[in-house]
């Protein structure tokens, strides 16, 4: 028997994706300043990619803390 792939984040994923992938996600870009207030939010069709290019944050560093969500379950 093989173990079932989890699904994960990855950059090229849509912000409307994450936010249903995980319940917790929208904490997340919050935690960034992403999407929390009306200067700084996000279009739930633009990639985290292209959202962390428009506001400056490192892609892997998000899409780390966004996976690691996963790691907390499993604790």
């Amino acid at each position: 028997m093989t173990d079932a792939v989890k699904e994960r984040f990855y950059k090229e994923m849509t912000v409307g994706e994450a936010m249903a992938l995980h319940p917790e996600a929208g904490i997340v870009f919050s935690s960034y300043h992403l999407g929390g207030c009306s200067h700084c939010s996000i279009n739930e069709v633009e990639t985290i990619e292209q959202v962390c290019m428009g506001y400056g944050v490192e892609v892997e560093v998000l899409v780390d803390s966004l996976n690691n969500l996963f790691e907390d379950e499993e604790e």
